[in-house]
């Protein structure tokens, strides 16, 4: 089941302080039939529960109704916040678009239903941004590990889909991934060469492959000794072989075309070992794959030192804009 969390730390603390006043109830949904969703119009509240904390943003599902892979005996349950991803609309649109991709460990999708200060960063420079949810792999989906990932290709495919009724050119769509969601954002721009699911409609004939990743404090080896274990732990709840785990692990697999990545990551983080960015960086370079790291002194587990970000997502602006994705 998934569990209530929250991106941004400052709106986590205002939410509980306000939920004493004012609880949002849980909503019980079979994932089955109602999965995943990208971007589009907001949802009703259901009934017998009270008014959200704060506005919720738009939002559309990724799977036709009853088409989602491998969906069959699977009984998993989701809470209001959320699986459902949501769509936050730049003021002063320019073309751009980023698939956000939170963490969660894969135990947890980790968004808030009105949006962060991570997206709507991302949006003051003029993109729309679709911050993604996605299946999870301990909830018996047939796909197994590549469930988020299936997920993550269906999302990019449909941002592409979709560009002129968003006003988006789909050449210029990036990927922006946080801890467990880097690695999904990592292993969907290398794995833009293979398919994972059976074509549904239109949409599955476009490309998967983002223009430029920025990948921020992210979990990206499943192999000892540097591996999140909870992120492991939840990708293969029976256990995985060492084959298994190399398959998804990212410093393995990554194609020579692979588009721009952008790693950034705390020295001091406690929960991901920050050698998944230095290894995943070396390997890129070796490639001569464009790349670049930031490697904080301190900043823990989301690049927050003294209660403040610190610049990772303005050096990734300069990245990004070096590669096309913003002007």
């Amino acid at each position: 089941m998934i569990m209530p969390a929250l991106l941004d730390r400052r709106q986590l603390l205002t939410a509980v302080a306000a939920s004493a006043l004012l609880p949002v109830a849980a909503l019980a949904q079979n994932s089955g039939t109602t999965p995943v969703a990208v971007a589009g119009k907001p949802g009703e509240i259901p009934q017998g529960m009270k008014l959200p904390l704060l506005p919720q943003l738009e939002s559309f599902p990724i799977w036709p109704e009853g088409k989602v892979p491998g969906s069959a005996g699977v009984a998993a349950k989701e809470e209001w916040i959320l699986r459902n991803p949501m769509v936050q609309r730049p003021a002063k649109p320019d073309g751009s678009a980023i698939l956000m991709i939170p963490g969660g460990s894969y135990t947890r999708v980790a968004v808030t239903r009105s949006g962060s200060s991570i997206d709507k960063t991302f949006a003051s420079l003029g993109s729309t941004v679709f911050i993604m949810t996605y299946r999870l792999p301990h909830d018996g989906w047939a796909a197994g590990p590549e469930a988020p990932l299936q997920d993550a290709q269906r999302a990019i495919r449909l941002i592409r889909h979709r560009a002129k009724e968003f006003g988006i050119d789909p050449a210029r769509v990036g990927v922006a991934g946080f801890s467990a969601g880097g690695h999904l954002a990592g292993w969907l721009t290398e794995s833009f060469g293979r398919e994972t699911y059976a074509p549904v409609d239109e949409a599955d004939k476009l490309p998967t492959k983002p223009l430029v990743t920025g990948m921020f404090f992210p979990v990206m080896t499943m192999m000892a000794p540097y591996a999140h274990e909870t992120s492991v732990k939840n990708m293969f709840p029976k256990g995985g072989t060492d084959e298994e785990k190399r398959k998804i692990s990212l410093e393995f697999n990554l194609p020579a075309d692979m588009p721009p990545t952008f790693l950034a990551h705390a020295g001091d983080d406690p929960a991901v070992a920050p050698e998944n960015s230095l290894i995943l960086f070396n390997a890129l370079r070796a490639q001569k794959t464009p790349t670049e790291l930031h490697l904080f002194e301190v900043g823990g587990h989301g690049l927050i030192e003294n209660g403040k970000d610190l610049p990772h997502l303005a050096l990734f602006e300069t990245f990004a804009k070096r590669h096309g994705l913003w002007k």
